[in-house]
């Protein structure tokens, strides 16, 4: 069903090595596998009938190279507010592995030392949202699980923890859009495969 209002479109970047074992991938910049690779050039067809005002990616080569990949860098704006979760002392750490030493942990609820916590992505979050509703136009974006479940959460008017509540596969496609009017945002369609 289309809209008469903007979409957004919200891409995850391809599989990376570490999205493929689990572990916590915020700022490190980790290259795209070759499936990875593959899967981002079929974004593009995914998205052929669309037209988008604009296209912005997260700093990491993972986003920015899903964007590329799929036929949408060309004029792509990278937006560091976009950036996954700053996983702090967890990065590059499974969530096994976290919750061998810190039993009952939550990255929605108990966020990361020396990282980021839930309100503090939240806040990026609203960023982003707040250019998109100034914006108010067909925007697609390329970033990271955490950070876009957060967004997801709070185009809803969710609290970010409440992320936690959404999942994301590598190189899905998810819409952001509007029932009756601009007053009323919902999520049109969530991890598309």
């Amino acid at each position: 069903m289309s809209s008469a209002f903007p979409e957004i479109y919200l891409v995850r970047h391809g599989e990376t090595e570490w999205s493929l074992s689990g572990r916590h991938t915020g700022r490190s910049d980790i290259p795209l596998t070759a499936n990875g690779e593959a899967a981002a050039r079929q974004v593009g067809p995914r998205l052929a009938d669309k037209r988008f005002t604009a296209v912005w990616s997260s700093p990491s080569q993972r986003a920015r190279n899903t964007c590329e990949l799929s036929g949408f860098g060309a004029g792509a704006i990278v937006k560091d507010d976009l950036a996954e979760w700053d996983y702090g002392a967890y990065e590059g750490i499974t969530t096994k592995e976290i919750l061998a030493t810190r039993p009952g942990w939550q990255l929605f609820r108990d966020g990361c030392p020396k990282g980021e916590a839930a309100r503090d992505v939240g806040a990026r979050a609203d960023r982003i949202i707040s250019e998109l509703q100034q914006a108010n136009a067909p925007i697609l974006i390329f970033s990271s699980s955490h950070f876009l479940r957060v967004l997801g959460a709070r185009w809803l008017g969710l609290s970010p923890t409440d992320g936690a509540r959404f999942i994301l596969d590598t190189s899905s496609i998810s819409v952001l859009g509007y029932e009756h009017d601009l007053t009323e945002p919902v999520i049109r369609r969530w991890n598309g495969i």
